[in-house]
């Protein structure tokens, strides 16, 4: 399988691409990273140097791949943060490109805009960009709660809201709907739950929440999904597979008393996790 991933790169730590890539990879995925920027480090340290790329040079690197004839071979296109408008359109101008070489590639988008008690922490335009243009292109979207709630206009704050809002998202275009970091009313207070949605069936894993903010998490967590689903066909797999992988390398990274994740170190978690989350499915009955 191979997986063209558009995203941020930091030299020290475990953001976007490097958030992503190296778990794949130990999922037997071939990885070509384009980056967005490349920073020293995430932004989440106050202080750090390195350059942001623009559009063009998005472009120009993915017509150098087009170039080698290997875009057919191409299985999907996973992007995350968006410098600017003009990085998205690069972005969405190289699914278009993959998908004519490869109708049947997907394309994962990430959409990176902020988090619960941080707010929006890209630049202006990118929120409305994700949902005015990508949504549309998009086969796969992976928000977190507060990403979700963006793009809808409404709270999610119960159960049925956020089911309300996962069915907005698939009206907007994306077959696959992943929510993240979901903590609704009817979640316990030492948990949190992940639902995924196929336009037929829902599911939902519930682990048990870790004190621990992580950056990268959520970058990493899309990644596996996408590969694990790209391969299984299963959102209810790729959801148990992915999200006990995470909680592994969290836990791991959390006992470490490590800031940042310890992709290198728990690599086990992404073939062999430690403990499996089961996926829930969810009805009528389990909604109300």
């Amino acid at each position: 399988m191979n997986i063209l991933s558009i995203q941020s790169h930091v030299a020290y730590g475990h953001v976007g691409n490097d958030a992503a890539t190296f778990p794949m990879q130990r999922l037997g995925v071939e990885v070509w990273p384009v980056h967005t920027v490349q920073f020293s480090n995430h932004t989440g340290y106050k202080k750090w140097r390195g350059q942001i790329f623009d559009g063009p040079a998005i472009s120009e690197v993915v017509q150098g791949i087009e170039d080698c004839g290997v875009l057919g071979e191409c299985d999907g296109v996973l992007s995350g943060y968006m410098g600017d408008v003009g990085v998205g359109e690069a972005i969405l101008d190289s699914v278009a490109r993959v998908k004519r070489a490869n109708p049947a590639a997907r394309y994962c988008c990430d959409p990176v805009i902020g988090d619960t008690g941080k707010g929006i922490f890209v630049r202006p335009g990118i929120p409305e960009f994700i949902r005015d243009k990508a949504l549309a292109v998009a086969d796969i979207i992976t928000p977190n709660q507060f990403e979700l709630e963006q793009l809808v206009g409404h709270g999610t704050g119960t159960t049925p809201e956020a089911l309300s809002a996962i069915d907005r998202l698939h009206a907007m275009g994306p077959r696959v709907v992943l929510a993240t970091s979901l903590h609704t009313d009817d979640t316990p207070e030492d948990a949190i739950d992940l639902v995924v949605s196929d336009g037929k069936e829902r599911v939902r894993v519930r682990t048990p929440r870790l004190q621990i903010a992580a950056n990268g998490a959520g970058d990493a967590i899309a990644a596996l999904f996408f590969a694990h689903f790209l391969r299984s066909g299963s959102i209810g797999e790729a959801l148990s597979l992915a999200t006990s992988s995470i909680y592994g390398v969290l836990q791991r990274t959390l006992e470490a008393g490590s800031r940042e994740l310890l992709l290198v170190a728990a690599q086990e978690e992404f073939v062999k996790p430690t403990q499996v989350f089961e996926p829930e499915r969810l009805t009528p009955e389990t909604t109300t």
